[in-house]
């Protein structure tokens, strides 16, 4: 996933985080359940203000030229654009069953899972013209590129399979059984992690034909994977055990984990190594130090879900509320 955050800070190795203090910044906070996204005052850590979605927004991506923060409400079927320096809406564009979406590596597609609808769409990113729709079998959840862009991997939740589709060609490549209840995806040095959500563990998959090559165990219901900034770190959410677990993303060890309840969803990064961690079942995000082990809690909206940190961003208390 591109993140803003990757443009402008870079996290030491798990063994050298560095005691900071609280970054400045905007932080936004989908609430899915409460129809809003949070805005929150990253040097204070408070939430300042909420947007209003139409239903049920789930997830966001920054634009690749960096000027949107796309919003998918899926109930509401549509995209909310946000400006990610003032939080101010940019327009809303209709689109159907937007649940996770994710731009390609070359900033030439935008991929749509159709979690409702059981369709996955390939969005031309500059037009936001529809290429392609492919129908798949049930619930696409999360996906993933490979770093050329030529393939899209969609973990299909209901049917404990992960499905890979050609972009060159706009065709299915395969669909396979890669464990119960298959959720995040993520490429990862030549191999595609899938975070099954009715095990204990991660999948490490081919994605040459979708075989299963190994196993990262990392705790109950294993929900969502993230990256470290430096590359060096894969970070696991298991939201049933309620853990947050680090992996060495060069060997697959599991590192270190860390007891985050209340069902631990997305992260993303601050300045000075510090994780933002949404809980979906605590209404509140997390704020992980890694090298303590301890959290503080800001308090959102209802099944608090993405999450987005922007530390260049001015501080919010003098965003304007239109």
């Amino acid at each position: 996933m591109r993140r803003l955050c990757l443009a402008f800070f870079c996290v030491a190795a798990i063994g050298g985080f560095a005691a900071s203090a609280r970054a400045a910044g905007i932080a936004f906070v989908v609430n899915s359940n409460g129809a809003s996204i949070s805005v929150i005052d990253m040097a204070t850590q408070k939430e300042v203000r909420r947007i209003p979605s139409l239903r049920e927004p789930h997830h966001l991506i920054l634009s690749p030229d960096g000027k949107s923060l796309l919003v998918g409400d899926t109930a509401g079927n549509q995209i909310m654009f946000i400006d990610p320096n003032t939080g101010e809406v940019q327009k809303r564009l209709p689109v159907a069953d937007p649940y996770q979406l994710q731009f390609s590596p070359d900033a030439k597609f935008l991929g749509v899972n159709g979690l409702a609808r059981n369709q996955v769409d390939i969005y031309d990113a500059a037009s936001m013209k529809l290429l392609k729709r492919f129908p798949v079998v049930a619930t696409p959840s999360h996906l993933t590129w490979s770093p050329d862009s030529s393939t899209v991997f969609v973990s299909l939740q209901d049917s404990d399979k992960l499905a890979a589709f050609d972009l060159r060609t706009m065709t299915e490549k395969w669909t396979v059984p890669v464990g119960k209840t298959p959720a995040g995806v993520l490429w990862l040095n030549g191999r595609v992690l899938v975070a099954d959500m009715g095990t204990d563990y991660v999948a490490v998959v081919d994605p040459v034909d979708g075989k299963v090559v190994d196993r990262i165990v990392t705790g109950k219901g294993v929900h969502q994977l993230f990256l470290s900034p430096d590359r060096k770190i894969l970070w696991v959410n298991d939201r049933a055990g309620g853990t947050t677990v680090s992996v060495d993303a060069a060997t697959l060890k599991v590192i270190r984990s860390y007891s985050v309840p209340g069902g631990p969803d997305d992260i993303d990064f601050a300045p000075g190594g510090k994780l933002w961690i949404t809980r979906r079942w605590a209404e509140s995000v997390a704020v992980l130090d890694p090298v303590t082990g301890t959290f503080e809690t800001i308090a959102v909206g209802r099944s608090p879900h993405g999450l987005f940190l922007n530390a260049r961003a001015p501080s919010p208390m003098v965003v304007s509320s239109r």
